[in-house]
């Protein structure tokens, strides 16, 4: 291997630990607005102690997310230092943008949210956990708007020639609404909701399955199920945007995404299969016409193929189509685990289908999956390109660096990722073992007052 394929998986190992955090930060940011937002209109002790919980989960995921992240922008001078060259005008500004409006925006209030639950006022705790939400927000804003810069530039002209080149900003706010940066920004948010919904979930179940922690655990399951069911079929109709926004500005794309070699009308889906690359067809049961009228809402119009692209520019067509279909699959995975949990929640009879409680569970992993392969098809579907049109792979990498140099640090980041994830496992597996604060005397008390409360001003 040469140093441009190690560096390619070191980025991918890289960018891939790191993403296992900021989508829990940001979908358990949205379930704590939720959660205490309820306390604070009901006082109902029992969602601060749910509260507080979930509190210290997030900070636990930020911690790592900010480790892992600083690493990434390392990478961008050692590995990638001709691509920073050219994009760095363009990724200062919206990089920088991130710096000020999320990153000190969340790291400045998490102090208050963590620490200031009898040092401030309610509503000004509840103002703290809105703005860390924000700031976790607005941190996938700009990374997303820089990301979709490269699948589809805009608002910039070329400055020099050859190894000079670079792209300079002309039109901030084009540059920020690319063609495909509202799509795009659209369907990793509500990703990254479902990565947080879905941790909230499993430790539901998990506490359901062990009999522990009840009313806690019932309150987070039914919770979870509501914004769950929401944030699927949000996700169902942005995926129906983003995947035509590509057929249009990154046809190559949609091509290894569905298999598609031959343009068609009419063209078929096919629901899952193999691409064999030799004879260029994917081996798999179709449905006719499906791609064409999810495309272009019309099974008249063709499909862009591969034929109609040089071969030079396609992409890995088999691992662009697996992990496109395990996107899918995984999005299919949790709609039925939020469905079923639906049907047996109203029939009041979750608590006795260990079987699906025991899916739950092990549940969290889906929308990590999807988030996972999802990432691998926007950024394998744009190869060879590292800017699309712009900037071939090979020209961004590091004229100076050796392949036994990007090797070395490789070992090194794997081994260090491995240990922080063990250790990330260990204090949450911790955390979620130990439970919610004590349910003492106090709290049982607070608890049955405001039940009286409740039942009173009914009657």
């Amino acid at each position: 291997m040469d140093a441009l394929l190690l560096s390619r998986i070191q980025f991918a190992l890289t960018s891939m630990f790191h993403y296992i955090y900021p989508p829990l930060s940001i979908g358990l940011g949205l379930m704590l607005v939720i959660m205490e937002g309820i306390y604070i209109k009901t006082k109902n002790p029992l969602y601060k102690e749910i509260t507080k919980f979930w509190v210290k989960v997030f900070a636990l995921t930020f911690a790592l997310g900010v480790a892992t992240g600083l690493v990434q922008v390392f990478g961008f001078g050692t590995n990638w230092a001709s691509y920073s060259r050219f994009v760095g005008d363009v990724f200062g500004s919206a990089l920088g943008a991130e710096g000020i409006f999320a990153f000190f925006l969340e790291s400045g209030f998490l102090g208050v949210m963590l620490f200031g639950w009898n040092r401030v006022s309610a509503k000004m705790h509840y103002f703290s956990t809105w703005m860390v939400c924000l700031g976790a927000h607005f941190s996938a804003v700009w990374i997303v708007v820089a990301n979709s810069w490269m699948q589809t530039p805009r608002g910039f002209k070329i400055v020099g020639e050859g190894a000079e080149a670079k792209a300079v900003v002309t039109d901030f706010w084009q540059m920020v609404f690319n063609p495909s940066s509202v799509d795009r920004l659209t369907h990793v948010v509500l990703g990254c909701w479902l990565a947080g919904i879905f941790l909230v979930l499993s430790v539901s179940a998990y506490y359901l399955l062990k009999k522990k922690h009840l009313r806690f655990a019932k309150e987070c399951m039914k919770l979870s199920l509501i914004v769950g069911m929401i944030a699927l079929l949000l996700q169902l109709i942005s995926a129906d945007l983003t995947a035509r926004g590509v057929a249009t500005h990154q046809p190559a794309k949609l091509a290894a995404m569905e298999g598609v070699y031959k343009t068609e009308a009419s063209a078929p889906m096919t629901l899952f299969g193999w691409v064999d690359t030799s004879a260029q067809k994917v081996v798999g049961p179709k449905i006719p016409g499906l791609l064409s009228f999810l495309t272009h809402h019309s099974t008249e119009e063709p499909v862009i193929g591969l034929d109609q692209i040089p071969a030079d520019e396609w992409p890995n067509v088999q691992a662009v189509f697996q992990a496109y279909h395990a996107m899918v699959a995984m999005w299919v995975f949790m709609f039925a685990s939020v469905l079923l949990g639906w049907y047996f929640w109203k029939k009041g009879r979750l608590d006795q289908a260990r079987w699906l409680l025991k899916i739950m569970v092990i549940a969290v992993l889906f929308p990590q999956i999807a988030n996972q392969v999802g990432w691998m098809v926007a950024e394998m579907g744009r190869q060879p390109w590292i800017v699309y049109k712009l900037l071939r792979t090979p020209q961004g990498l590091s004229k100076s660096i050796s392949t036994a140099q990007v090797a070395r640090s490789l070992v090194m980041f794997a081994v260090i990722y491995t240990f922080l994830f063990v250790l990330f496992m260990y204090l949450l597996d911790k955390k979620i073992k130990q439970g919610p604060e004590k349910e003492g005397a106090e709290t049982d008390d607070m608890y049955r007052s405001f039940s009286v409360a409740v039942k009173d001003e009914g009657t």
